[in-house]
């Protein structure tokens, strides 16, 4: 990998870690319903990504569903977790979407999960528990619940994206755009009355907020990831995303004040390690684990 593309990777892994802070201020501090947020996001993707839409994927129903958990889940989830959970932690925890991933194409696409798979598995899950662990034991909040949910949708989603041909970075951006705008409008119409009015009330700040999350994150920086997929192999690429997770780690502790022990340290460093050693085993989804992995972003 040449200078240039290391710099645009990290580039790319900074803008999802500064993503995952904005978010966090937004649905947490400046009270913006999650679900609003994640509609407006969308609502934006779709409309800059409508040139992209057509013609359909086929089979149709299944890109719909691709969108819907994607969209719906996985984004709608990782919002509404991070009401109460920290982004240290959620940044942790979201990591368990990579085992999901690898149980769920083991049964979906008859994948063979080897014993180094396997180990990579039983750390990340393990490192998940060590971040849930306190001294009264295992104890989920509601908000890292949410994130364990946005972490099995999307992984649900990344293994029904892989049987689909030919869709490229902006089509399947506008598939989730266009999917997951009517129905997380709805969810917020009932569940979250005034929201429009919450998120008038943050201002500006909010508006730059959901541009920044739409446009630069989700266009430019999937564009630009899905080209350096294309240009360098996955297991290149694979362990350098771990950047996003430990630059995540570092502007919460230093911008939201999160609270980073020991046992956040070695959680941490267990589910890391364990992400990295299924990354680097070549099996068939992981050029798609490593663009949706949201993927917190």
């Amino acid at each position: 990998m040449n200078l240039r593309d290391f710099g645009l990777l990290v580039l790319v892994c900074l803008v999802w870690a500064c993503n995952n802070i904005i978010s966090k201020i937004v649905v947490a501090h400046w009270g913006v319903p999650p679900l609003f947020y994640a509609a407006v996001r969308f609502a934006i993707v779709a409309a800059v990504t409508l040139p992209w839409l057509l013609p359909a994927p086929r089979p149709t129903w299944r890109i719909v569903v691709v969108g819907l958990l994607m969209g719906v889940g996985n984004f709608a989830l990782l919002f509404m977790g991070f009401k109460t959970a920290s982004p240290s932690a959620a940044a942790v925890v979201i990591q368990v979407a990579v085992p999901f991933t690898t149980i769920l194409s083991v049964l979906l696409l008859g994948e063979k999960v080897r014993w180094k798979r396997g180990l990579g598995i039983a750390l990340t899950l393990s490192g998940a528990v060590v971040v849930m662990w306190n001294p009264h034991g295992l104890q989920l909040s509601p908000g890292l619940w949410f994130i364990v949910g946005s972490a099995f949708t999307g992984s649900l989603g990344a293994v029904m994206m892989k049987q689909i041909e030919g869709v490229k970075p902006l089509q399947f951006q506008a598939w989730v755009g266009f999917t997951a705008v009517a129905p997380l409008a709805a969810l917020s119409g009932v569940f979250e009355p005034g929201g429009l009015g919450l998120a008038a009330h943050a201002g500006w700040p909010f508006l730059a907020a959901v541009l920044f999350s739409a446009l630069v994150v989700s266009v430019l920086g999937h564009t630009t990831y899905y080209g350096l997929i294309q240009r360098h192999e996955a297991n290149l690429i694979a362990p350098l995303t771990l950047m996003t997770p430990l630059m995540t780690i570092g502007l919460g502790v230093l911008i939201t004040h999160d609270h980073f022990d020991i046992r956040m340290g070695i959680g941490t460093a267990l589910a890391l390690v364990g992400v990295l050693i299924i990354a680097l085993r070549k099996n068939q989804v992981m050029p798609l684990i490593l663009l949706m992995r949201n993927r917190f972003q």
